[in-house]
């Protein structure tokens, strides 16, 4: 009954902590409309599997990141690094001419590691869950609770997943638009980027 509860209460919170446009979900809407559905779901998977493992590390170093704010301090600053480099990239992609590429629509292994990889350079979602693990007390007390951490790192891949199926839906139904969409998609990360900074910063001073 309590894993029933966890699993629920964290496949609600991830799959909602997924809805706002970012990084990953974001990444995944390109991919649909660069290559097609398969390869955004393939992209989508590749970054659940990052956040599988993101969920789990969250659980296990709950305690200890809120016992040590400078572990938060670190993270967040090595975010900031990343989404500066991110910003810079797309608003470059974003001046190019020419539009989007399409590259080939064949779906490979190349955008299950382009979902991957966006997911790791994604640090946010490790104190989202760290914070929903801390507030369940997931892994609390002397010893482990295996089965609680296991119902709650499923979840969180489940959840996040679900929604990022969604996006592959939506974004596959407007393909007929993809040139215009894509035209204005690297401004929207840029300026996405330029936020996270700013909120990145100011979580930073007022930890």
């Amino acid at each position: 009954m309590e894993e029933t509860k966890v699993f629920l209460i964290t496949y609600f919170a991830a799959l909602l902590g997924v809805v706002p446009p970012g990084l990953v979900n974001m990444t995944v809407a390109k991919t649909c409309l660069e290559k097609g559905k398969r390869n955004g779901l393939y992209t989508a998977l590749g970054a659940t599997i990052i956040v599988f493992f993101q969920a789990l590390v969250a659980v296990l170093l709950a305690k200890y990141i809120f016992d040590h704010p400078y572990v938060q301090n670190i993270l967040l600053r090595a975010g900031l690094v990343i989404f500066i480099l991110l910003g810079i990239y797309f608003f470059i992609m974003a001046k190019r001419r020419g539009g989007i590429e399409h590259t080939s629509r064949k779906a490979n292994a190349n955008s299950i590691f382009k979902g991957m990889l966006v997911a790791v350079l994604n640090v946010f979602p490790i104190p989202y869950f760290v914070a929903i693990a801390g507030a369940m007390n997931v892994g609390g007390g002397l010893s482990y609770d295996w089965s609680l951490i296991f119902s709650f790192v499923i979840a969180a891949a489940i959840g996040s997943f679900t929604t990022l199926y969604f996006y592959v839906l939506s974004f596959i139904r407007i393909e007929e638009k993809a040139e215009e969409v894509a035209k204005y998609s690297n401004y929207f990360m840029a300026v996405l980027m330029l936020i996270l900074v700013i909120i990145t910063l100011f979580r930073i001073y007022n930890l």
